[in-house]
């Protein structure tokens, strides 16, 4: 029982639950049930240094660290532990600071370093290097709760790695605490914010999304502020808030009420409830790497400049084109045009209507350009004209279905005629996904306001999946659809088209799944759009044909005209738009005066010109300027993205919810503090950037209190308050509640200072201590607490596989990137999602495993059995167990298997022929110290033992050395190596390798 909470009656307990009410009750004020003294509980009390304690053994102390542990243990009657060896020490300080073990080269270097700071030197060596900002970045995303997937049934990939690039550089350059955590909780909040501190908010998007269809939307919108709020207490106040989502805590000062004006802080972000099954969901931005940045920078300059100096020619082009117009007769321009791309057709217009499957009577014929002056990213072309329904040159085949052709005098030649019966399937056409940028263009005749479907890819039911660009109730509609009701993205024209008489239509999608990614431009122009639907989460591709004319039913079949079908691969800009709508062929326009053209017109010319006709320089910086817009919107669309926080216009209303219910709102509050904390400045904004300021701010006695306790759990195994996510009076006391406070002033008075922090701890004689135990000190202080003696610790999950990595110098050591994947056994992710782990080649293979990719719902099996966290939810205490799993699997894993091949053909090429030496250099690079007697007979003895049953079993030896991807050198002799490699799988696999001495 906890000694800070005061016993209740038996008699009151009763007469609560006879009564049906909760202890304490929901909304009543703490006070008269035990809070007034949780009240004073000592982690909400003032932080305030305290002096350091008089100590016997002055000789002992290094900093003050030592003074307070020293103090304890000469009170306890206990003295502190020898300084652990050379050898030891630098392991253990490279393996907290870097997460990497010590080269031989390395420990040579330390031991024959006589000088009196020689572990100082090592202690700023490590600190310096990249590693460490890798090393810290674990617990920090096992804080964050990051992932590479969204959790939930399909786990559907998402991209957050740019976050992780952000935290790894912070602690890389030592971003003080204070900025550390602003920027993460309000980083989009502060004035003129950079990118990297807009990357940093997405701490708080890190959590898992549903994106399932028949989930509440509203429900998980609760959801994940809910996380946020229960997140950012543990991380930063080490307090169980979430207790009081739905009522007042039980044990510590904090109702209800104060949950949700916490809750208010994290509630303005414009985000649904359902989450994008696959990738990022809004809000997200582009997140370019430095070297991207500044490639996209030369692109933008580059292009900026092709602009400039398109648009200083502009003079010189007028007059080209000027001169070329007038070069050419009346008769002349017609020859000079022909000796173009050209076609025959009639006289544009709808004119007469004709009988399915023949013609009346063609106009005179005529040479006219074709009009395809908009010709990149065309992927099909469809004239529909009557000896032409594809283009000349397209692969696409047309038939025509459910009754006869018919033609009819169309806006550019003939127009096929549809009367709701009759279609044309084209074959895979239009094969487009919701991740594929795309465009759809034609002219339309529309019978009426439901002339129906233009064009699909479509099943031929009502409201089916795929896609369908129609004519319903008078508006044009494009509809992208997995389920028409609850996975689509369905608009529509605000105005209505007019029946009976020719239209051009286009769409314009931009892969971006959201409704604002789409365009309709009616007769060229833009028009304002309805949203329909605006829930598009899955891919809408088919195998179903692209369709003219159906799509949906045949209820919806066309009625009407459609004529020149155009597809695109890219979102057409809006001066295309104009173009195509401009049907008048250039012979046309060029008989028109220059004060008659439309401004289409001109536009349509000004085109043709540049790309045709215009002297060659000319062309070819015109074709620059287009290859440059290309490459720049290429580069463009292929940066990550990431999620982050942002604020909505108008704040959205918080209330208390009903037992924590999304449908049961009660009263409103206001974005606050719990009342037991001291207050926000009365000057502090009420939003994220107010709070982030309070949570560092140093009159807040739990931040640094916390923040020091992590990383000295980080270093010791165990916090100096063992319950790392709980400071509350549920709690364990702490340890050295004076050390504790010393430390936290320390931090706040060295201006946040993380590495200062670190540098304080590594150099104390507490630290410096050899974890050899007696079994006296093992009974009276089973956990260390006293700390009279080193950690000794299993190492966590992802240092197991990087040291083994590292030993056997496969370690690939890429600073930052996307996340990887290294071997798993195959199966694993099929039994989950249906989808297949398919690992990577090549040097992904030996990546750090921070970069390993997370998905929730199947993490990697290496990093389960050693206790990794299961990155579902916030974990700031790291649970260690010891079973003969890890054993197994450090014996049988692909990548230690691997790992211990590489080892031992490593050495054989080190250490020369002698195996002593060999086998002396292998357990060295483990442990960094040379085996005993003992030690190197019993591995004398299992070498002796493998090199037997290799010589007996060759074809074993042989399927031992292919086990990985690594080659091995083929001079190499396959049963020598086998042998080694048992030998280096058992030195892998030794407590004392897998263990911080």
């Amino acid at each position: 029982m906890n000694p800070n909470v005061p016993p209740v009656k038996p008699s009151l307990l009763l007469s609560l639950i006879l009564a049906g009410t909760f202890y304490p009750p929901t909304g009543a004020t703490p006070a008269g049930h035990g809070f007034d003294s949780a009240r004073q509980h000592w982690a909400f009390r003032q932080l305030q240094l305290p002096s350091l304690p008089p100590v016997k053994n002055l000789a002992w102390p290094r900093n003050g660290i030592d003074y307070f542990v020293l103090s304890r243990l000469e009170k306890e009657g206990r003295q502190p532990t020898r300084e652990a060896d050379p050898a030891t020490l630098i392991r253990r300080v490279a393996l907290d600071l870097t997460g990497l073990p010590p080269t031989p080269e390395e420990v040579d270097d330390f031991l024959a370093d006589i000088s009196p700071n020689a572990y100082e030197k090592v202690v700023e060596r490590l600190l310096a290097s990249p590693r460490y900002g890798e090393r810290m970045a674990i617990v920090w995303l096992e804080a964050a709760r990051y992932a590479d997937t969204n959790g939930y049934q399909s786990d559907g990939e998402r991209f957050m790695w740019r976050w992780r690039d952000w935290v790894i550089d912070a602690f890389n350059k030592n971003m003080p605490f204070d900025r550390f955590t602003i920027e993460q909780i309000a980083g989009d909040l502060l004035p003129a914010a950079t990118l990297d501190q807009r990357i940093a908010t997405g701490f708080n998007r890190n959590h898992r999304g549903n994106g399932e269809g028949g989930i509440i939307p509203e429900e998980y919108a609760v959801e994940y502020v809910v996380d946020r709020v229960d997140t950012t207490c543990t991380v930063w106040l080490g307090l169980t808030m979430g207790c009081a989502r739905c009522h007042d805590h039980k044990y510590d000062p904090f109702t209800q009420k104060e949950f949700y004006q916490l809750f208010a802080f994290f509630n303005n972000l414009p985000e649904k409830g359902r989450a994008n099954k696959f990738g990022n969901s809004p809000p997200l931005i582009k997140a370019p790497t430095a070297a991207q940045a500044k490639r996209l920078e030369d692109l933008d300059a580059k292009l900026a400049a092709a602009e400039m100096e398109f648009r200083v020619l502009e003079p010189e082009i007028a007059s080209a084109q000027e001169a070329w117009e007038q070069s050419l007769s009346k008769a002349a321009s017609r020859v000079g045009i022909a000796n173009l791309k050209t076609e025959a057709g009639p006289e544009e217009g709808h004119g007469n209507r004709e009988e399915a499957g023949s013609v009346k009577s063609d106009p005179e014929p005529r040479t006219v350009i074709d009009l395809a002056s908009v010709s990149d990213g065309l992927r099909a072309h469809f004239p529909l004209d009557r000896d032409t329904l594809c283009a000349p040159g397209t692969t696409n085949s047309v038939q025509i279905q459910d009754g006869d052709a018919a033609f009819a005098a169309g806006r550019i030649g003939l127009a096929a005629e549809f009367d709701g019966q009759r279609f044309l399937a084209a074959g895979d056409a239009g094969n487009f996904g919701f991740l594929d940028k795309f465009s759809f263009a034609a002219w339309i005749f529309p019978k009426d306001g439901n002339a129906g479907a233009v064009l699909s890819r479509m099943a031929e039911t009502p409201e089916a999946e795929g896609y369908s660009f129609c004519m319903s109730n008078g508006r044009v509609q494009l509809n992208l659809v997995k389920r028409w009701l609850d996975d689509a993205l369905r608009v529509e024209t605000n105005a209505d088209l007019e029946p009976n008489r020719w239209h051009h239509i286009v769409a314009t999608y931009d892969g971006s799944r959201v409704a604002e990614g789409i365009r309709i431009y009616i007769d060229g122009s833009a028009l304002l759009i309805k949203v329909n639907l605006d829930e598009l989460n899955q891919s809408f591709k088919t195998s179903e044909p692209f369709r003219i004319g159906s799509g949906g039913g045949p209820e919806t079949r066309f009625h009407g005209l459609v004529d020149d079908v155009r597809i695109y691969h890219r979102a057409l800009d809006p001066d295309e738009a104009r173009i195509l709508s401009t049907s008048e062929t250039i012979a046309e326009i060029l008989s028109r005066p220059r004060d008659q053209r439309s401004s289409a017109q001109t536009l349509k010319l000004r085109t043709f010109f540049l790309d045709n006709r215009a002297p060659d320089h000319l062309r070819r910086l015109r074709a620059d300027l287009k290859a440059i817009r290309g490459a720049r919107e290429e580069f463009y669309d292929g940066l990550p993205t990431t999620m982050v926080m942002e604020e909505m216009a108008r704040p959205r209303e918080t209330r208390i919810l009903f037992r924590g219910q999304y449908d049961k709102p009660g009263d409103r509050v206001n974005a606050n503090v719990p009342a037991v904390l001291p207050p926000m400045a009365q000057i502090a904004e009420r939003n994220r950037l107010g709070l982030a300021k309070w949570l560092v701010d140093p009159a807040n006695p739990l931040t640094a209190r916390v923040a020091v306790n992590q990383y000295w759990q980080l270093l010791f195994g165990t916090g100096l308050v063992k319950t790392a996510e709980d400071f509350g009076t549920r709690g364990e006391l702490s340890s050295h509640p004076e050390l504790l406070d010393w430390m936290a002033s320390e931090l706040i008075r060295s201006g946040w200072n993380v590495k200062a922090l670190q540098r304080l701890i590594v150099l104390s004689a507490t630290y410096r201590q050899s974890s050899r135990v007696s079994s006296e000190l093992v009974r009276r202080d089973p956990e260390n607490r006293w700390l009279a003696r080193g950690s000794r610790i299993r190492l966590p999950a992802e240092i197991v596989r990087d040291q083994a990595l590292a030993i056997g110098g496969l370690l690939v050591e890429h600073l930052r990137g996307p996340s990887v994947k290294p071997y798993q056994p195959a199966g694993l992710w099929n039994e989950l999602s249906g989808t297949d782990y398919t690992p990577d080649k090549g040097e992904k293979l030996y990546r750090r495993s921070l970069y390993t990719f997370w998905k929730r719902t199947s993490p990697p099996p290496m990093m389960s059995v050693f206790d990794a966290a299961g990155r579902e939810a916030c974990s700031v205490r790291q649970s260690r167990t010891s079973t003969p799993i890890q054993a197994l699997d450090m014996m049988n894993d692909v990548t230690f298997v691997e790992a211990a091949r590489a080892l031992a053909e490593r050495v054989m090429k080190e250490a020369g022929v002698s195996a002593e030496a060999r086998i002396s250099r292998a357990f060295r690079r483990a442990t960094a110290r040379q085996p005993g007697p003992k030690e190197l007979r019993i591995l004398l003895d299992n070498l002796n033992d493998h090199l037997a049953y290799y010589r007996a079993h060759p074809e074993a030896a042989a399927e031992l050395c292919r086990v990985g991807e690594l080659p091995t050198q083929p001079e190499t002799d396959p049963v020598e190596l086998a042998a080694y490699t048992g030998v280096a799988s058992l030195i892998l696999n030794l407590d004392e390798t897998l263990t911080k001495q």
